[in-house]
C-alpha cells in the first residue's frame, strides 16, 4: 500500500545518506548533506517511492491532487502496458532518476513543478495529508505541498538524482514481496516474485512490515541527525 511504500522510500533514503557522501565510493557523484538536505531528502524519496503507481487508474497518486492526477494516471497506465508494467523496473527508476536531476539543476522551474507533485505524494504517503470530500482534501494538499516546497526552494538539490531512483526502487522492491511480482529487467517480461507478504494490505504488511519500517525510519533519523550534532559540537570545541 501507498503508506508502506512512502515509509520505506524514507528507510532507504536514511540508510543511503552515510553512503552517498562517500567520494571514494561515488568519486565527482558523491555528495555532502546538510540535515536540512537530509529531511529534504526523505520527502522526496518516499514520494519516489509511490512513483511508480502512476499507472494505477485509482491507487493514492491518482487520489492526491483530485481529477488533475486521476486522468494523469489514467492515461500514463495505458501508455506504460498497464499496472505493474513498464513503470516498475530499474530502467524507469533510473531514467526517472537522471531526467529529475537535469531538472533540477538546469530547469528550476519545471523542477518545483515536479517536486509539488512529488512532495505531495510523500506527505500523503506517511500520512501528512487531508482527506475527505472532494475538492476540499484535494485542495488542502495542494497547499500543504505547495508550503513544503517553498520551505525548500533555497536548498541545493543536488541529491535528488539518488532520491528519486531510490524510492522508485525501493517501490519495486516492495511489490516483488508479493505474489504478483514486478517486471524488474522491464522490457524483458519476466516478473521477478518473492512472495514474502501474501496479500497486499494484509495483516502481515499491516502488522509486521509497516511496524518494523517505521521503526528503521526513526532509528535511522535520531543516528543521522545526532551524528551531525556531534560533529558539530566536536568542532565548536575542538
Amino acid at each position: 500500500m501507498g503508506q508502506t511504500h512512502a515509509l520505506s522510500g524514507a528507510l532507504v533514503w536514511m540508510a543511503a545518506v552515510p553512503v552517498i557522501s562517500q567520494e571514494r565510493l561515488l568519486g565527482e557523484h558523491a555528495v555532502s548533506l546538510s540535515p536540512q538536505q537530509v529531511l529534504a531528502g526523505a520527502v522526496v524519496c518516499a514520494g519516489a517511492a509511490i512513483l511508480p503507481d502512476i499507472d494505477h487508474h485509482n491507487g493514492r497518486i491518482a487520489n492526491t491532487f483530485g481529477p488533475i492526477t486521476k486522468v494523469m494516471c489514467k492515461w500514463i497506465g495505458k501508455a506504460s502496458g498497464g499496472h505493474r508494467m513498464a513503470t516498475h523496473s530499474i530502467l524507469f527508476a533510473v531514467v526517472i532518476g537522471v531526467i529529475m536531476d537535469l531538472l533540477a539543476t538546469h530547469y528550476v522551474y519545471a523542477w518545483w513543478a515536479c517536486l509539488f507533485m512529488i512532495v505531495g505524494l510523500g506527505l500523503r504517503g506517511v500520512g501528512f495529508d487531508f482527506e475527505g470530500k472532494e475538492p476540499q482534501s484535494a485542495l488542502a494538499d495542494c497547499a500543504l505541498a505547495g508550503i513544503t516546497v517553498w520551505l525548500m526552494h533555497d536548498l541545493d538539490m543536488s541529491f535528488v538524482g539518488f532520491a528519486i531512483t531510490l524510492g522508485c526502487l525501493a517501490h519495486v522492491a516492495g511489490d516483488c514481496l508479493t505474489p504478483r511480482g514486478c517486471p524488474v529487467f522491464w522490457p524483458l517480461r519476466w516478473r521477478v516474485d518473492v512472495p514474502l507478504i501474501p496479500k497486499t494490505n494484509g495483516k502481515v504488511e499491516k502488522f509486521v512490515i509497516a511496524p518494523l519500517i517505521t521503526l528503521g525510519v526513526a532509528i535511522l533519523t535520531i543516528r543521522s541527525m545526532l551524528g551531525d550534532v556531534a560533529v558539530d559540537w566536536l568542532n565548536r570545541t575542538g
